[in-house]
């Protein structure tokens, strides 16, 4: 009796390690699964290697549906080249590429996100404003706030221009008049429209026979 107890034990015991196991399997193929694919001369080939990373820290937030965005905005800063792939050392109050680090950069760069996105929607504004601030910072998002709420690159403009002449030695594009950015040298008035077209790009990047299309912020 005792013997058939065990063999029935045993066999329930195997049985739900093959469950727990088939269940494992099936989570991580279904997040592979969800996170863009990389295809034959994809421009986002280097970016994707980190897609997973980017999901997983933004998971920690609850904002796993802005991987696509993170994977944009990371397209904008660095095509994911070099230690700091989310150009996240100043948002951090580093210096310029002082993180070298890409787990680090992402793990700053999505904080940095998180704390935008928070602020942007207690401000009421819309979600190109909230990118804008990521290249801008939070300062920006206030700026829009009192000013309609709804960026455009005349706002950022407006914005740079105002933060260059705080400090005009220190933002002055390195003195270059042809500088496409030239007066409005604080941050990049166009980050928001490279980032929405890097968007519609990764989507159309992703296989056609793919299923899972990340969803993000709409701009």
């Amino acid at each position: 009796m005792k013997k058939r107890r065990r063999k029935k034990f045993k066999t329930f015991f195997v049985l739900f390690i093959l469950f727990c196991s088939l269940a494992m399997f099936q989570h991580y193929f279904q997040k592979q699964n969800s996170l863009p694919q990389i295809v034959e001369n994809d421009p986002f080939a280097d970016v994707k290697k980190y897609s997973l990373q980017i999901h997983d820290e933004l998971a920690k937030y609850q904002l796993e549906s802005h991987t696509d965005v993170l994977i944009a905005l990371m397209q904008q800063e660095s095509h994911g080249k070099g230690g700091d792939p989310m150009q996240a050392s100043e948002s951090a109050g580093l210096a310029r590429n002082t993180i070298t680090d890409p787990e680090q950069s992402i793990e700053v760069g999505v904080r940095h996100f998180q704390r935008v996105l928070t602020y942007g929607n207690q401000k009421k504004v819309d979600f190109p404003t909230i990118i804008q601030a990521y290249n801008m910072g939070s300062g920006y998002i206030d700026y829009v706030a009192q000013h309609g709420g709804k960026h455009s690159e005349e706002l950022a403009k407006e914005y740079s221009l105002l933060r260059a002449k705080e400090k005009p030695t220190l933002y002055n594009c390195g003195g270059d008049k042809n500088n496409f950015r030239y007066p409005y040298c604080y941050g990049d008035f166009t980050y928001s429209t490279k980032v929405a077209k890097n968007m519609q790009l990764l989507v159309d990047s992703v296989p056609v026979n793919s299923s899972d299309k990340t969803t993000g912020g709409s701009f």
